[in-house]
This record gives structure tokens, C-alpha cells and sequence, in this order.
């Protein structure tokens, strides 16, 4: 929850202002005391809406679900499931489907949408990687996404960590197919190729939103960097999937959402995941509108009659959500297209 402190505020700074990037940094020393969103601390409120009937979800409590809390505490692991407050955290865990966010909790950048902490980042842990090859293990995944929070601070962006963490699972439970969600690796020369060399089965990273709301919902990234960085996967190593995922009801228009499927296909990428705009805080960019089921139903088709292998759009959609299905339906699909 974002805090209004007037003077932790005062404490953030930004960085990378001269390459035209807008990254929040928290210089806070005493975490104790530091808002979770200080460069949204002094905007103003916006309502939160009403949701409506069709987004609804069970409260978390089953036995699995707690085993699987259970294992994510004790290998001392942090998730995207619960830093981003994500509504599908009760259904995916009660399957011991956890999806492991590396480098920490704090990201260098300040999404209008997202509500992982930001601030300065501290140092990796160079024993990351094997824990969570060995919750990996313990939770029996026959498939596992790993992402991470944005490292600007990172002369690689965290690619290696990244890399690490693909070999260490890979040593672990050699069987496991690995997803990573990686950030855009902006202005990191050679970041990406040490990825991809680590031969990931799916490589996702989100365009999250379409170009024209960029400014407001993510101004840290740059739209066509992150279709080129599809792009580049593809060119380096074509039997990796590609994957992109993005947000609706932040006030788009359909045709724009519609030019951003083109724009991906132009870049080869094979699955495409829409999900409804949440809003965290009242701090936090407001949900222009609720896109009902049969306009997710509608562009589900328009994706797949556009060439994607697999078009996921649901309200409650959200990039890791049903991914180990979605890996074996991507394979089906690639499989069926190549006629094998």
C-alpha cells in the first residue's frame, strides 16, 4: 500500500534522466519506515471502481496451498503472485503453481500500474538461483515461470542471474520445462543473447500496455524496443516460443489493441495473453473501464486468425496464469501448424 510521507518522498531521487528514462529510486535507509511506492505518494487519490460480477475469485486456504507457502518461506524465495497482488494467487498455489520472482522485491522502475515495491535495489544473492531450483523440486513443477523485477542498476540487467537460475533448475530437475518473464534489458548491450543462450523453452517479456499510454502507464520502457526485443529472440534462436502479455481497461481503444497484435506478429511471437487492469491503490494509474467477457471472448479470435500459435484473454488473465496448460498447447499448436 502506497504511504504518503512527505518526507520519505522527498528522499527519492531519479535516475537515468539523461537518457531519457524515467526510474524512481528510493534512497531510504531505514526500510522500516519506506513507503512501498514513494514516487506515488503525493498523487492524488482515484476512485477505485466497483468490480463487476464476472471478476471474482476464492479466497486461498486449501492444504496444497498452504504446503506451497510453506515451501516458498523456507527457501526464502519471493513471488510475483504475492508482490503484485495478483487475484489468481489462491487457484495457481492450491496447484503448487508458484511463479518465482529473482533479484529481489524492490524494482528500479515506477510502472503507473504495478504495485512492486520500488526504490534502490539491493545486491543478488548469488544462492538464489539453487533455491529456487530446489523449490522447484519440492513443488514437483513440470513447468515453471521465473521473472523478475526491473535491475537498471545492473550492468547486465540481471541477465546472468537470469542464466544462472535457468542452469541451476536445469541441473535440478532436468525434465522441468522454464519460462522466463524477463524486463526490456534497456540499453544493457548483450543482456538478451546471455538469456536466450541459456535456451529458456517460452521467453515472455510484457509490452503491458499499447504505445499511446506509455508515457503515463510504463515511461521507463520504449514500446518498439520491447517488439524488437521479441524480435531479436526469435532471430537467435527460433525453436524458443515467444510470448507477450498486456493489460486492458487502462484506456485503450480496441483498433489500438488490434495494431498491437500486428505489431507482435510482425516480430514472430507465438502467444499473446489479455487480462483485465486491476488497480492496486488509490495511488495507482485508474481503471478506465471494465472489458466484459465477450470482448475478450472476441479478441481471443481476432488473435488467433491473426497467426498467434495460442491467444489466452480472459478478465482474470494474467501472464503466468494456466502456464504449464498453455506450454503444452503451445507445443500442440506449433506441432499441428508444422504438420508433424
Amino acid at each position: 500500500m502506497a504511504c504518503a510521507g512527505a518526507g520519505t518522498l522527498d528522499a527519492a531521487t531519479s535516475i537515468g534522466e539523461a537518457n531519457g528514462m524515467v526510474t524512481i529510486l528510493d534512497t531510504v535507509t531505514n526500510p522500516s519506515n519506506r513507503p512501498r511506492h514513494p514516487e506515488k505518494a503525493k498523487r492524488p487519490d482515484s476512485p477505485i471502481l466497483r468490480k463487476p460480477a464476472w471478476i471474482r475469485v476464492k479466497a486461498p486456504g486449501s492444504p496444497v496451498y498452504r504446503e506451497t507457502v510453506d515451501v516458498v518461506r523456507k527457501n526464502g524465495l519471493v513471488t510475483v503472485c504475492e508482490e503484485a497482488g495478483c487475484p489468481n494467487i489462491g487457484e495457481c498455489w492450491s496447484k503448487r503453481h508458484a511463479t518465482f520472482m529473482i533479484m529481489g522485491d524492490t524494482c528500479t522502475r515506477a510502472c503507473a500500474f504495478c504495485n512492486v515495491r520500488t526504490g534502490f535495489p539491493g545486491p543478488l544473492d548469488a544462492g538464489e538461483p539453487d533455491r529456487v531450483a530446489d523449490a522447484v523440486a519440492r513443488l514437483g513443477l513440470d513447468h515453471v515461470v521465473i521473472t523478475s523485477v526491473d535491475r537498471d542498476d545492473l550492468e547486465d540487467g540481471g541477465a546472468r542471474h537470469f542464466a544462472e537460475t535457468i542452469r541451476a533448475i536445469r541441473r535440478r530437475t532436468p525434465a522441468t520445462t522454464i519460462e522466463v518473464l524477463t524486463p526490456d534489458f534497456l540499453r544493457k548491450e548483450g543482456a538478451l543473447e546471455i538469456v536466450v543462450e541459456a535456451r529458456p523453452d517460452v521467453f515472455n517479456h510484457n509490452l503491458e500496455t499499447v504505445p499511446s499510454l506509455y508515457l503515463t502507464v510504463r515511461p521507463g520502457a520504449r514500446y518498439f524496443h520491447s517488439i524488437r526485443l521479441l524480435q531479436r529472440v526469435k532471430e537467435l534462436d527460433p525453436a524458443i516460443f515467444t510470448k507477450s502479455g498486456i493489460m486492458v481497461g487502462l484506456g485503450e481503444t480496441r483498433n489500438e489493441v488490434l495494431q498491437l497484435m500486428d505489431d507482435l506478429r510482425s516480430a514472430d511471437v507465438d502467444f499473446l495473453t489479455i487480462g483485465q487492469y486491476l488497480q492496486p491503490t488509490r495511488k495507482h494509474h485508474p481503471v478506465a473501464a471494465f472489458i466484459t467477457p465477450e470482448e475478450f471472448r472476441a479478441y481471443e479470435t481476432i488473435g488467433k486468425a491473426k497467426g498467434f500459435l495460442l491467444v489466452a484473454a480472459s478478465p482474470l488473465t494474467r501472464s503466468s496464469y494456466h502456464a504449464g496448460d498453455d506450454f503444452a498447447a503451445l507445443r500442440a499448436a506449433r506441432r499441428e501448424r508444422l504438420g508433424r
